[in-house]
């Protein structure tokens, strides 16, 4: 490891980091060639891929699932690790799954566990994953359109039990059996004029599939080709007042305080309106990673910017999570960066 300003680095070559987890000294860091277990006390590593037992080696998710670490990935479904044998046990989509692609996964307090997957999201009733009888899937169709869009990106619970998804046509809550979504329409996302200028992100994905051309199409926006679509929402957090935070595709950072949605953009102090990363750590402060660097909620207002000047080992952020002395990881292209309590 290598100790640069604030921040303290361990490279995994040429990937992604797409996801974190952190617990007893361990860090897990899903990246788009595996999922790396990082023991901090004795500073070694071993690499879980397709070679020893996991379907893909593209990562979206890594956490804790009933007990066991979990990994969510691009195209090989939900895998859970048994940690004394070493052995994956892999769900698909023949036992329930929506999908082969997991980009989330939750456990209510109620003991549901929810999936988000890019077909829709599942949800397994009292957590049993081998019960196929437990699990619904619930999609735009089969919700009426109460699921706005079937590429679900994020999951967090209310502090009422309401499950909240980040799609990539909106957001949207399932509280008492009913749904209820918001797109831009409905406040969500910065205005395109807010922002435009700032738009330094040019990879467009209506540019290259046909599947987000059509949505950008839908949504109004065929005659934007930049980075933006403020229904996009790549990431979702719910703090501790039951306020929503969602990070969109161009469009800022946007919160819900239960009647309207706000949304904060560069000219508010945040470093950039792709907001890839949230997270929320043992103190409750909100970390927000974008593509221009990383900064905080504090008092109201965005704390100074990190970046690569600072250390940060790349300024495009996709994953954080925390330790409980406060110290942060934080993920990007190429590898990930610590940052230590009282930084």
């Amino acid at each position: 490891m290598d100790a640069t300003a604030k921040f303290t680095h361990f490279r995994v070559g040429n990937k992604n980091v797409k996801s974190l987890y952190t617990e007893g000294g361990v860090v897990w860091v899903g990246t788009s060639g595996g999922v790396v277990r990082y023991d901090t006390k004795n500073d070694s590593f071993k690499l879980f891929d397709t070679k020893n037992g996991l379907l893909s080696n593209g990562m979206f998710y890594v956490g804790k699932v009933k007990g066991k670490v979990a990994v969510g990935t691009y195209g090989g479904g939900l895998s859970l690790l048994d940690e004394k044998t070493g052995k994956w046990q892999t769900y698909n989509i023949p036992d329930g799954l929506g999908d082969a692609f997991v980009y989330d996964v939750i456990t209510a307090k109620n003991g549901d566990i929810w999936i988000a997957t890019w077909s829709g999201a599942n949800r397994i009733r009292g957590g049993d994953l081998d019960n196929r009888s437990k699990w619904d899937l619930y999609t735009v169709d089969n919700t009426k359109g109460g699921l706005p869009n079937d590429w679900v990106y994020g999951l967090s619970e209310g502090k009422n039990g309401d499950i909240w998804l980040a799609t990539e046509g909106g957001m949207a809550r399932f509280a008492n059996n009913r749904w209820e979504n918001w797109n831009h329409a409905k406040g969500l996302g910065a205005a395109y004029d807010r922002v435009r200028k700032d738009i330094a992100f040019k990879n467009d994905p209506g540019k290259q599939s046909v599947h987000h051309a059509k949505q950008k199409e839908e949504m109004g926006l065929k005659d934007v080709d930049v980075a933006y679509n403020p229904n996009y929402v790549v990431a979702l957090e719910v703090d501790a007042q039951g306020q929503i935070w969602a990070g969109t595709w161009g469009g800022g950072l946007s919160r819900f305080d239960g009647r309207r949605w706000q949304s904060y953009t560069t000219a508010e102090g945040l470093p950039g309106n792709h907001v890839f990363a949230l997270h929320i750590d043992g103190k409750g402060q909100l970390w927000i990673g974008t593509n221009n660097g990383l900064t905080r909620w504090q008092n109201g207002k965005f704390s100074k910017s990190m970046t690569t000047a600072d250390g940060l080992f790349a300024n495009n952020i996709f994953a954080m999570t925390s330790t409980p002395d406060g110290a942060l990881w934080v993920g990007s292209y190429g590898g990930v960066a610590l940052l230590r309590p009282g930084n």
